[in-house]
């Protein structure tokens, strides 16, 4: 005992010069009787971290493989080998476990059987439940947040066989226990319930994005960090003194004011404009230029906005007469000495990076970053207000689950007045030292093939729509250097993916998220391969898996009750990305937000692996003879009629049935009478399909949003329009 103890001490202090480890929840273990742990599995480590730090000296079911690399550190735990297959050895493995909990004993598991690769929770094994059966013994969930891209564990694709940090922060989270006949589908959800918990826990109070930022300049000053398609290119270092230089001006010029409005386009001037006025201690607000005059006016009133940056360039473009409060960055730039552009420049390169965090840096990581206003395609745009937090561990739940190199360069075609454009292709780049090029209107493919392939552009982030705009104008040729495509904003079709996968040799990759939640909930990634194994990232049809530290209910809409796997209702979120609250609105706020928890609006199902289905917006679902109609399946129904062509299905009140549906659709040679023929042939349920006069030719549908997404709103005025004429045309 005594060796074992000296022993155990030797390996705590080993521990703590890798990591500064918090435990969290050791009073939902049992001081007594028998228990079983149940971990994710990130790293080699796992195993001793959660022996070192329970209670209990839990007897490990450890795969042959990881049995033999741990060596005698496995024999001294009195680890349990699990030999491949299903063979005899299996079976006394568990055998020797079951027994082990009959003793009163403590085993450990890991359920998914294998260190994940891809960052996200893999499917779990059986053999955890055949370890429980008829023991009666409390299942406890557990979660290691932090160890991704720590020693032995997986990070680009490799084996991480060097510390690359050290005394990096690690939680270990032991949850509520689970009952013993809990299914696979249940602890699973209990395992990633409490990531999500762990995930909150995990930043340290003064970790924020320009922080991040001043790190990655630091590092990577001479690499490029910003470009656009106007031709201008600046370096880390040069961004990095632009910044202090702008920044210096907003604490002299506008001491008093909270927030800063941005009034631009994607490109380079903007990115330095959000990055100044964080560094100056205050919020950027990107105003969407595109929502007319009355909601831009709102949005500056709602965040009692004096200031906005802009440029001449831009203001000569477009039309926005009469806004208060204009400051033009050629002027502010243009008043600069030399010797102060000098000056500037040395202090940001010789100034040791975490003196100039110090002068440049907030102070907490939950105090606010941003406002975005939702896009309001369903109604008015609202105030999301999101924190450091928020924004920082969706960059670093995403950095996760991507193999990058510092050689990577994200194409941003989506405005930072768009939350996937400010999180994904603003913040996610500037944080990791990659390099960022934008162009300010995503629907002119031409001008984003060229700009992919001047500067050999490895990851593009749009919607369905604007991809549909690349498929059918860029060539393989400009895209040839893309390692990602990824779709979000909208349902992505399945002819589009078959076409771009087709045409560019690409797989086009579905996510899901919301302004809400800072915002990516799940996405897809490539499946990895190695040493034998595949680890499925992507499933056709799915959006992937919800990312690290994210959990996802599926709950029964009018109950409120959780469902099981493979069961459609409303998507409920958890995790750290998710909002501070509605801007002005603690109504609306209290309506969206559940105890910790998000309702997204949002149909959708979890699948037994884990992959999350969208379905539709609860909104784009009718309530007819009392069954729930999806717009959707009827758009994807009639668009293989139209070969393609754009519909759309809405819905208007009807005195008799509640609602009734509307078709729009723009192909001439086509009749409504033969999309009415043809749905009644389909095997779709008689009661979704509408009548043969709510079926509308239109000329065109309503442009898109700036995000890309369709604008139902000017959808339902014109499908009410239509039926206006038609009614009158009937009478």
């Amino acid at each position: 005992m005594l060796k074992n103890a000296a022993l155990e001490v030797g390996l705590r202090a080993a521990l703590r010069g890798m990591y500064r480890v918090r435990v969290v929840g050791l009073e939902n273990l049992p001081r007594r009787g028998p228990a079983v742990l149940a971990s994710n599995h990130v790293s080699g480590l796992d195993v001793l971290l959660i022996w070192l730090y329970s209670r209990a000296a839990p007897r490990f079911l450890l795969p042959q493989a990881e049995y033999e690399w741990l060596g005698w550190v496995a024999r001294w735990m009195r680890a349990i080998p699990i030999p491949g297959g299903e063979g005899p050895g299996l079976g006394e493995a568990l055998q020797e476990a079951r027994e082990e909990l009959a003793r009163g004993g403590t085993v450990g598991v890991f359920p998914e059987g294998v260190i994940s690769r891809t960052g996200h929770l893999l499917p779990f094994s059986p053999d955890v439940s055949r370890v429980v059966a008829g023991t009666g013994a409390p299942v406890i969930p557990v979660y290691l947040e932090g160890l991704s891209g720590g020693l032995f564990s997986y990070w680009d694709g490799k084996l991480v066989r060097r510390p690359r940090r050290l005394r990096r922060p690690v939680i270990v989270q032991f949850g509520r226990a689970v009952a013993p006949n809990a299914t696979l589908s249940q602890l699973r959800h209990a395992i990633m319930e409490l990531g999500a918990v762990a995930a909150g826990r995990w930043h340290g109070p003064r970790d924020r994005l320009e922080r991040r930022f001043i790190a990655a300049a630091k590092r990577n000053w001479a690499q490029l960090a910003l470009a656009d398609s106007g031709g201008r290119e600046l370096s880390y270092g040069r961004a990095l003194t632009a910044s202090v230089l702008l920044a210096r001006w907003l604490r002299r010029m506008r001491p008093a004011e909270p927030m800063i409005g941005i009034l631009l386009p994607a490109c380079a001037a903007a990115a330095l404009a959000n990055m100044a006025v964080l560094m100056s201690g205050k919020v950027p607000v990107n105003l969407n230029f595109t929502a007319g005059r009355e909601a831009m006016q709102s949005a500056i009133e709602k965040c009692g906005l004096k200031t906005l940056l802009s440029s001449r360039q831009f203001l000569e473009k477009v039309s926005l007469p009469g806004l208060a409060g204009i400051v033009l960055l050629e002027d502010v730039s243009g008043a600069f000495t030399k010797l102060q552009k000098a000056a500037a420049a040395i202090a940001a390169r010789l100034t040791p990076g975490r003196v100039v965090e110090r002068l440049y840096g907030g102070r907490s990581v939950d105090e606010l970053a941003t406002v975005i206003f939702s896009s309001g395609s369903t109604a008015e745009p609202k105030g999301v207000m999101l924190s450091h937090r928020n924004i920082i561990s969706n960059l670093d739940s995403l950095r996760r689950i991507f193999i990058l190199s510092r050689r990577e360069c994200v194409v941003g075609v989506l405005p930072f007045f768009h939350v996937f454009g400010f999180t994904c292709t603003l913040c996610f780049p500037l944080a990791y030292g990659l390099a960022a090029v934008y162009h300010p209107n995503p629907t002119e493919a031409r001008a984003v093939g060229e700009l992919t392939a001047r500067y050999q552009g490895t990851l593009l982030i749009a919607t369905p729509t604007f991809f549909g705009h690349y498929l059918r104008r860029c060539s393989p040729q400009e895209f040839s250097s893309l390692r990602y495509a990824i779709s979000g904003g909208e349902k992505l079709p399945r002819a589009l993916v078959c076409a771009f996968q087709d045409k560019f040799g690409l797989p086009l990759l579905e996510g899901y998220g919301t302004t809400e939640l800072s915002p990516v909930v799940a996405v897809n990634v490539p499946d990895l391969e190695g040493e034998g194994l595949v680890q499925q990232g992507h499933k056709p049809g799915s959006v992937g898996r919800p990312i690290p530290g994210v959990a996802v209910r599926v709950l029964e809409p009018s109950t409120g009750e959780a469902l099981p796997a493979g069961a459609e209702g409303m998507l409920a979120v958890r995790g750290p990305g998710c909002m501070l609250g509605y801007l002005g609105n603690p109504q609306r706020t209290a309506e969206v937000l559940r105890e910790g928890w998000y309702l997204t609006g949002d149909i959708g199902a979890l699948d037994e692996e884990g992959f999350l289905y969208v379905s539709d917006r609860l909104s784009r679902f009718s309530k007819i003879g009392g069954e729930m109609v999806p717009h959707m399946r009827l758009e994807e129904q009639i668009s293989q009629l139209l070969d393609g062509t754009p519909c759309v299905v809405t819905s208007l009140p009807d005195p008799e049935r509640g609602e009734r549906l509307v078709v729009l659709y723009t192909r001439r040679d086509v009749s409504p009478a033969e999309i009415w023929s043809s749905l009644q042939r389909s095997s779709l349920p008689k009661l979704w399909l509408p009548k043969r006069e709510n079926i509308c030719w239109v000329e065109e549908l309503p442009p898109p949003l700036p995000s890309g997404k369709l604008d139902l709103r000017r959808v339902k005025q014109l499908a009410a329009e239509c039926m206006k004429r038609s009614d009158a045309g009937r009478g």
